[in-house]
């Protein structure tokens, strides 16, 4: 063996006893770790093994009979009007979630941040919070409830405002908006859990420096608190665009019907309907694998702008 061959296996062979020892080292951080990495290997790795059936006409009866089609399934999976039709209702209706429900939880946390009255700041994030350990089968229960066409307490507040008797399960223009804010109402109180330990770790004496200078409050959240999270901010909205394509399954799929096919149906229901329902695992795969695509495409255009701009990305 040449020196130079030597000397190019000297540095892996220090870098892999290097990690054993640092392995050995925090073997009880890497203990607590291993049931999250045994779970995306197993759920999440080894599934993708499966991806072969988007490029095939499978036949889940007889898997030996199926045959390769290539690119057949994605083919017809952008000439179909329905598939179509569900790929707008899914941008619209995640689109429409991220631009009202991001910046909702980084105000709530900013306003908050700001309450001296410690018992109501409590009690306020407790309220907050708590929907978000609400599962979607439970909360869409309670929404059905509320939005009771003949006794629902919400039907009863729109048809005593507007004098119009409005069926929000089964309207077109009012179901979507009302996806929108239960969504809200679920997810935003978990925002501000993490944009409150973001504002944890700002140092009180920036704070005090500004009061001596003469900055108030509002300059004080312009120039200190709002540059002290940003990080945490882009870091979020780079995991949120992961999820542009993903307009909230367990919510829409317990809350629609029929008549609000046309407006709520995503690509997520429709899946469903096509693969389970009617057993075509190669056309589901293939929708499933171009959300996979697009998600992976937008999550890497996010994170390069990102670093471009001076922020951090999360790599």
């Amino acid at each position: 063996m040449s020196v130079r061959e030597k000397s190019a296996i000297a540095p892996k062979n220090s870098y892999w006893r290097q990690m054993g020892k640092d392995i050995l080292r925090d073997k009880w951080l890497y203990l607590l770790v291993l049931p999250g990495i045994l779970f995306f290997i197993i759920f999440k790795y080894i599934p993708m093994i499966d991806l072969r059936i988007a490029f095939m006409n499978y036949n889940p009866f007889a898997p030996d009979k199926s045959t390769w089609v290539g690119f057949a399934q994605f083919e017809a999976l952008f000439t179909k009007p329905a598939f179509l039709k569900v790929l707008r209702n899914t941008l619209v209706i995640s689109i429409s979630k991220m631009i009202i429900g991001f910046p909702i939880p980084i105000i709530l946390a900013l306003l908050m941040n700001e309450m001296r009255n410690i018992r109501f700041k409590k009690v306020a994030q407790t309220l907050l919070y708590l929907p978000y350990f609400i599962s979607w089968v439970i909360l869409a229960g309670i929404i059905m409830n509320f939005l009771d066409p003949s006794n629902g307490l919400i039907t009863g507040i729109i048809k005593a405002v507007s004098g119009k008797d409005i069926q929000v399960l089964t309207s077109k223009t009012a179901f979507v908006p009302m996806l929108i804010i239960s969504d809200l109402y679920k997810g935003m109180g978990w925002g501000t859990i993490i944009y409150f330990a973001a504002l944890s770790g700002v140092d009180p004496q920036l704070y005090e420096a500004a009061a001596i200078d003469g900055a108030k409050r509002f300059r004080q959240l312009l120039h200190i608190t709002l540059p002290a999270i940003m990080p945490t901010i882009i870091i979020m909205l780079i995991l949120n665009m992961n999820n542009i394509l993903n307009a909230g399954f367990d919510q829409i799929f317990m809350l629609y019907s029929a008549p609000v096919y046309d407006v709520a149906d995503i690509i997520d229901t429709y899946v469903y309907r096509i693969g389970i329902q009617k057993t075509d695992y190669s056309f589901t795969t293939a929708a499933g694998l171009f959300k996979s695509v697009i998600a992976l495409i937008l999550i890497v255009s996010v994170n390069f702008l990102a670093k471009k701009t001076g922020n951090e990305g999360i790599w």
